[in-house]
């Protein structure tokens, strides 16, 4: 009967992960598809139904459209020439090179660590996808679909290409030793920041601040940021790109820090406003996600709590203080949210990281420079960023005859102007 154990265990051997950098780890590998499927389902799906559900009844489609599109236009910009750009080879620092152009060279067999290449290609396509679509949170209901489509091409390119190989690709600000486990600074403060510039050159909507402007249906966007929430487990526990201790640290950091945002936003709105609403809950959990991405791999309980509770004010004050009182119609506060959570939970980093979880010491642990690094990483992302999307949305503006849509369309509702489909037939 021993013997019959023995032959059972052996015969599963193959089956468990063991190998390590440049052999197949088959546990990292199952975790890393796992991880792959949950982060696509949050932009069709969870940022889609968060956004649409805050637009306006008749607007709804034409928001989820551009979540949903973008998702698709960039996985194909991504494997043509994005992914070479962003994490093959190095130009000065600055850029990738063009030399797996359309995943030359990249067989099956290919590792990149313990992973496929192919896997980790897939992967990292998603948090491009996500990037683009968090962006157009800023300027729907009054966006030419058509501009959309031909600034996302751009943008992924030109942007969020060389951003990303910044921090992960090998270039200058990883050389510096900035921290951005999940993407605070490549995903967030980028499509923040990108969100407001073109809420700022499109201009506000019509009746912006004159009337009110009801959400279509906080039920799809609740549902949205849980969709989310569940989706950021993906990524950020697979950004350890293994089925190991750090993706369970950065697990338990995201969901800790998701609560705490939730909760904070909700008392925030509670004692001010005398409404604890369920879009606030809702709004302050993906608060927290934001914050906690760059930090999830790198800091311990206590450092996951304080980010997520601040997030969550962070979150409340630039929808409800700094958006009125500078006056852009961020119209779904990609920036109020992502981008300066994104700030926060960058310069957090610096701040809360621990040693003994993430292999680099923060300010509370005496490495005050850090602290400086996760600084100039936020604002070459926020200058870099900023002119460049100004520069790409006027071209896009160009090239599509104007990046407004007619006043009419405007006033008619995107869904039926420029789908010809309603949202909901009731």
């Amino acid at each position: 009967m021993r013997l019959f154990w023995r032959a059972l265990l052996f015969s599963l051997l193959p089956l468990t992960a063991f190998g390590g950098e440049g052999k197949l780890n088959s546990g990292d590998t199952a975790w890393l598809i796992v991880a792959t499927a949950m982060v696509m389902l949050m932009t069709p799906a969870g940022l889609a139904l968060f956004y649409g559900g805050m637009s306006r009844g008749k607007n709804i489609l034409n928001t989820i459209a551009m979540s949903f599109v973008a998702y698709c236009l960039v996985s194909i910009v991504w494997v043509l020439w994005g992914y070479s750009l962003a994490f093959v080879g190095d130009f000065h620092g600055v850029i990738g090179t063009l030399k797996e152009v359309m995943l030359r060279g990249i067989t099956p067999k290919s590792l990149s660590g313990s992973i496929p290449t192919l896997l980790f290609v897939a992967f990292q396509g998603t948090f491009a996808a996500i990037t683009v679509a968090i962006a157009s949170g800023a300027v729907i209901e009054r966006l030419k679909f058509s501009t959309w489509l031909v600034f996302s091409l751009i943008w992924i390119t030109l942007v969020y290409a060389p951003i990303a190989h910044w921090v992960w690709g090998g270039g200058f600000l990883s050389h510096d030793g900035a921290l951005d486990f999940a993407g605070g600074t490549v995903v967030h403060i980028n499509s923040g920041i990108a969100g407001l510039v073109m809420a700022l050159l499109l201009g506000k909507r019509r009746g912006y601040g004159k009337k009110p402007f009801f959400p279509s249906s906080i039920v799809l966007t609740t549902l949205g940021a849980a969709l989310l929430w569940f989706g950021w487990f993906g990524f950020n526990g697979g950004s350890a790109l293994a089925a190991n201790s750090s993706a369970a640290l950065a697990l338990l950091t995201t969901n800790t820090a998701a609560s705490a945002g939730a909760l904070t936003w909700l008392l925030t709105e509670w004692l001010i406003l005398k409404k604890p609403t369920v879009l606030g809950a809702a709004s302050g959990a993906v608060s927290g996600l934001v914050a906690i991405t760059p930090a999830a791999g790198y800091v311990d309980l206590f450092g996951a709590l304080v980010i997520g509770l601040v997030s969550g004010i962070v979150g409340w004050f630039g929808v409800f203080v700094l958006k009125k009182k500078l006056g852009y119609d961020d119209s779904l506060d990609a920036f109020g949210v992502h981008g300066l959570n994104g700030i926060w939970g960058a310069i957090a980093t610096g701040i809360f990281a621990v040693k003994s979880m993430g292999g680099t010491a923060g300010v509370l642990e005496g490495n005050l420079p850090l602290l400086w690094v996760q600084v100039k990483a936020v604002l070459t992302t926020v200058i870099y960023s900023a002119l460049m999307t100004a520069v790409i949305f006027k071209l896009s503006e160009l090239l599509t005859g104007g990046g407004r849509v007619k006043e009419e369309e405007e006033i008619e509702g995107l869904d039926s102007a420029v789908h010809g489909e309603k949202g909901f037939n009731l």
